[in-house]
Order: structure tokens, then sequence, then C-alpha cells
């Protein structure tokens, strides 16, 4: 097998190119990540508002409280597979990226081979701009990662605490079905 440095080169603009779409998907995910906590902001405000309409109007009929309660375990569960999906694809991403690693290496290795007859300035200038590129391309990615799995820790403590809240909503309801049974039969 014969190696050329234009083979060698070609595969290796060929990794850059993955690893910019790469870039691509994760700054798609970061996009959809932003929108997910903007979703989960707004869920947090509209609980702020239900508590408030709840003390406001206490009498409020059971079936109401209920419904509202199964749009929220809904969302809940929306949220908790949107979560599952923003893990799949960052652990895709990350096996992605270090499949292109190996294949970096390898092509570097192969550069290295063929340069045993060749410039060696050359190839170690070649060497040099191809790690610089991919190193940057590297740091984004694995800052994108550490971005991801934040917002995931974040979105998970909130579904935590709105479940709680939930249960102290169920539990709340299922107390006041007596009083309200009773305030209607004192009327």
């Amino acid at each position: 097998m014969s190696c050329t440095i234009e083979k060698v080169l070609a595969d290796a603009k060929a990794l850059v190119e993955r690893l910019k779409e790469h870039d691509n998907a994760a700054e798609a995910l970061i996009e959809q990540t932003t929108a997910l906590n903007k979703r989960v902001e707004a869920m947090k405000q509209y609980q702020e508002d239900i508590q408030e309409l709840n003390e406001v109007a206490r009498h409020r009929p059971r079936s109401t409280l209920v419904m509202g309660i199964q749009q929220e375990n809904r969302q809940i569960r929306d949220l908790q597979q949107e979560n599952k999906e923003l893990r799949t694809s960052l652990e895709e991403h990350q096996s992605a990226l270090e499949l292109i690693m190996s294949k970096y290496r390898e092509q570097m290795f192969r550069l290295l081979m063929a340069s045993k007859k060749d410039d060696p300035v050359m190839v170690t200038k070649l060497k040099e701009q191809h790690s610089k590129e991919l190193q940057v391309h590297v740091d984004k990615i694995n800052e994108m990662a550490t971005v991801m799995r934040k917002a995931i820790e974040i979105d998970e403590q909130r579904l935590f605490k709105e479940q709680e809240r939930i249960v102290q909503l169920e539990s709340t309801v299922v107390l006041q079905k007596p009083l309200l049974t009773f305030h209607l039969m004192t009327r």
C-alpha cells in the first residue's frame, strides 16, 4: 500500500469536514437545550401562577385541580423524554468525536511514516496545523458537552422539584375532598 501525502491530506481534510458537521450538530443541540431551558422556565412561571391562583380561589372544584395535575404530569413526561433524547444525542456525538480522533491519529501516523522519505519540516508544519485545528474543534465539543450535561442536571433538579410539588398538590386535593364534601353537605 502506498500512502501519499495528497491522500493523507485529503483524508485529513475529510476528517476536518466531519468535525465541522459534528460541530454544527452540537450547536443544534445547544439550541435545543436552550429551548428546553426556556420551556422549563415557562413551566416554573406557570407553577407560580397556579399557586397564586390557588391561594386566591381556595374553593376550586376537585376536577379542575386533577385536570391541572394531569396536564403537568404530561409536561413532565415530555421533558423527561426530551432529556433522554438529549443525553443519547450527546453520547452519539462523543462517540463520533472519539472515532474521528482515532482516524486522525491513524492518518497522522501514516503521514509520519510517509514523511521519512519526504521533507520533515513540511510534514511537521502540516501536523501542527491539523493538530491545532482539531484541538479547537475538540475543545468546542467538550465545552458544549459540559454545558449540555449541566443543563440536563439543572432540568432534572427542576423536574424533581416539580414532581414533589405535584405530589403535594395531589395530597392536598385528597385532603380537601372530605372538606369540600362536608362544606357541600352543610349548605
